[in-house]
């Protein structure tokens, strides 16, 4: 998104987040947005509108808005029915600007490329030039019809349907944690009502309120998914495993932005867990479970909790990440390598901007990075190559177990068998194994291949529920260390794809 977008849109956000404390400041919010000139701009003003945005410092504005992905979550509380079709409302108005952006870059390659000059200088002239000013004028109408739009329907939640709030269907809470998980980073940036804040669930899926003592498991969901996932229709689900197993220890779910950087999360997840010792002192141990990026999460919050040297990271017992891809995911990888290809092609080069729109979350998975240094010193949404990333050792004192998964069941040494992976990630990078720098040294007793396994089924393979729960039971005490690695075969004899 361009800076005038930005410009336009945080202006627009920041006024309505100013005026909701009461009637009569929302309705002048209402009539500034539909009555002021400066809302509705008159047929000849509009090119004057326009010259006095370009006298803005825009480095400047950028330099500002940089970080506002710092800033904490749009909402505390769960996203609710309305606040889903307040979220809808902006996301279509931002769906047609990003699209109107492609649109005029294609326009503009197609015409200066042939003739030689398609480069910084003619670049810039087009944006000052007549037609830049057109596709500029399109991005501003949108974004003002647009959050006029989400102006009103928040007015309306806030005055209306506030004490009768319907929270989501599950069906929905699972689409708005997909459309998180896809752009969750340009959500927060524009303060969308669909952005929703890391918070913890119990098993009933309502948010944590209650007291808490003895022992807490926590599982953290992967990329598109939410705390609803690790249910299970059967009811054999790997929470309530562990609830069964173990009848006095407390299991809940993490659900957080999937599409925010993986190191931001895990700063909000190590605050997260602080507050919740904080509030209850007579928790004795906690155990981090993650499938996928959950797992990358959980080893963010430990990373800042013992660089920070928070109190939580004292009471953290177990370790275990289900296919989490420690160095990468591949299909991360080919995408970039794909989008990197059609940058360079004549005429093409424009529709690389579709892969810039996907979330800086998905990004991070490229090479695992969980650092705020793997991206925070580049230009753009991008990380550092795998080669200088910066290591993120495991905390010492916490036993820490991988799980990883193959869809063939041809034995770990087989190549193929070690770059399929999962269809998402490779059996190496889920056992943290690379070179010397980056490796993670868990004793081979702490590994464990499950052949026949996708990667979705991480969470509701019975093997993988039975070997987690054993890990959780033993709590430590066995010396898996000297054991050699686990190799789970199916019972059938069938390929599971």
């Amino acid at each position: 998104m361009s800076s005038q977008n930005l410009f336009y849109n945080n202006r627009v956000s920041d006024s309505s987040a100013q005026n909701d404390s009461s009637y009569t400041r929302n309705r002048h919010e209402l009539d500034a947005h539909f009555f002021s000139a400066d809302s509705v701009p008159r047929h000849g003003d509009l090119y004057e509108q326009i010259d006095q945005l370009e006298a803005i410092d825009m480095d400047e504005l950028v330099k500002l808005l940089a970080d506002t992905d710092d800033n904490e979550e749009t909402t505390k509380t769960p996203v609710f029915l309305a606040d889903f079709f307040e979220g809808l409302a902006q996301l279509a108005t931002m769906g047609v600007v990003e699209m109107t952006e492609i649109v005029e870059s294609i326009h503009r390659e197609v015409i200066l490329r042939p003739l030689g000059r398609f480069n910084d200088k003619h670049l810039n002239k087009w944006q000052r030039g007549f037609t830049g000013r057109i596709y500029g004028t399109i991005r501003h109408i949108m974004l003002m019809v647009g959050n006029n739009l989400a102006s009103v329907l928040r007015i309306y939640k806030n005055f209306i349907v506030q004490k009768t709030a319907q929270p989501l269907p599950d069906s929905l809470k699972k689409l708005v944690n997909v459309i998180n998980g896809v752009m969750g980073d340009h959500l927060v940036n524009n303060q969308n009502a669909l952005a929703i804040p890391m918070m913890l669930y119990t098993k009933e899926g309502k948010p944590q309120n209650e007291r808490l003592s003895g022992r807490i498991v926590i599982l953290c969901h992967g990329l598109c998914m939410s705390h609803l996932s690790w249910q299970s229709q059967e009811g054999n689900d790997l929470g309530e495993a562990i609830h069964i197993s173990q009848p006095d220890t407390t299991v809940l779910y993490l659900d957080y932005n999937t599409g925010r950087r993986i190191s931001r999360s895990g700063r909000k997840f190590s605050q997260l867990l602080q507050d919740l010792v904080d509030n209850n002192p007579n928790i004795t141990q906690i155990d981090l479970v993650g499938h996928s990026m959950g797992g990358l999460v959980a080893r963010s919050a430990l990373f800042y909790g013992e660089q920070e040297r928070l109190d939580w990271i004292k009471r953290v017992g177990n370790l275990i990440t289900l296919g989490s891809p420690h160095h990468g995911a591949v299909l991360e990888r080919i995408g970039n390598y794909v989008q990197d290809i059609i940058a360079k092609l004549p005429f093409a080069g424009s529709l690389a901007k579709l892969g810039d729109m996907r979330s800086a979350g998905i990004i991070d998975l490229r090479h695992g990075s969980i650092r705020d240094a793997d991206w925070k010193a580049l230009e753009g949404r991008s990380v550092l190559p795998q080669d200088f990333r910066h290591p993120a050792r495991l905390p010492s004192g916490i036993k820490t177990y991988f799980v990883a998964s193959a869809l063939l069941e041809t034995h770990y040494d087989s190549k193929v068998t070690d770059l399929l992976g999962d269809s998402l990630v490779s059996v190496a990078s889920a056992l943290g194994e690379d070179d010397a720098e980056h490796a993670l040294f868990v004793p081979d007793g702490h590994k464990a291949i499950f052949y026949g396994v996708n990667h979705m089924n991480l969470i509701h393979s019975r093997r993988v529920r039975e070997q987690v729960v054993e890990w959780l039971l033993d709590n430590g005490l066995s010396d898996y260390a000297g054991r050699p690695r686990i190799h789970s075969y199916p019972r059938s004899l069938a390929v599971a794809v």
